[in-house]
């Protein structure tokens, strides 16, 4: 049986004082990411330079994957000067896509309740981050929220999370990370952080995935605290 099927009472919380968690696709819908950046980016982009939607994304498509993983690639201010156009601006064309995902809050409610830290670790960018809290409700229940262009490095970078505990002094070996990259869940375990969640639907708009290298949860409801 995989670990994605054995997800349920996969976290010890006795051993978990610090909750760190993810944003795009763990606490909020991918849905609307993915459509941003494969629909909404390359058809606005290319009304601007009198292309196709499939011309500007054939031309756009290698920057992207050029860029992904890169704090560049979760730089607003980066894209804002490469492709000359106002991303929070289109961002809010689309704003109605942003949701929480289900069962989230209360899963948050609950770890408030049971008196341990809870902070927010995300790749998105300063903007973005203030831009999706303007629209949600979730952002009172953190104790602190981070963005990775704060420390200079991306979440799987080497060094985040020195430079994470820099400012946040928590016990790597007594916390509890949940993210949907299988790149920043392998750079938290390969780090000592003592347990990592993935995330098996971030984008409800597609099937879950199956998941081997790591725990993983359909939906918070599977590791609430006790």
């Amino acid at each position: 049986m995989s670990n994605s099927t054995k997800a349920a009472g996969a976290v010890d919380w006795s051993q978990v004082d610090t909750v760190l968690l993810d944003m795009d696709g763990t606490l909020l819908d991918l849905h609307f990411d993915n459509r941003f950046w494969i629909e909404h980016i390359p058809r606005r982009w290319g009304e601007k330079h009198g292309l196709s939607y499939e011309d500007a994304f054939k031309k756009l498509y290698p920057v992207f994957k050029e860029k992904e993983g890169s704090l560049d690639w979760y730089s607003l201010a980066f894209w804002r000067d490469y492709l000359e156009m106002d991303i929070v601006a289109l961002k809010q064309e689309l704003a109605h896509l942003i949701q929480v995902l289900p069962h989230v809050e209360d899963f948050l409610q609950a770890v408030r309740d049971s008196g341990r830290r809870l902070v927010l670790v995300t790749n998105a960018h300063d903007e973005t981050l203030e831009f999706k809290m303007a629209l949600i409700t979730i952002g009172s229940y953190f104790d602190a929220m981070y963005t990775s262009h704060e420390f200079g490095l991306p979440k799987e970078g080497k060094g985040f999370w020195d430079k994470v505990r820099e400012v946040e002094p928590f016990e790597p070996a007594r916390a509890l990370f949940c993210d949907d990259s299988h790149r920043v869940l392998t750079a938290a375990r390969d780090y000592g952080i003592g347990q990592v969640v993935a995330m098996r639907q971030p984008d409800t708009q597609q099937p879950a995935r199956d998941i081997e290298d790591f725990p993983a949860i359909l939906d918070f409801r599977e590791i609430m605290p006790a």
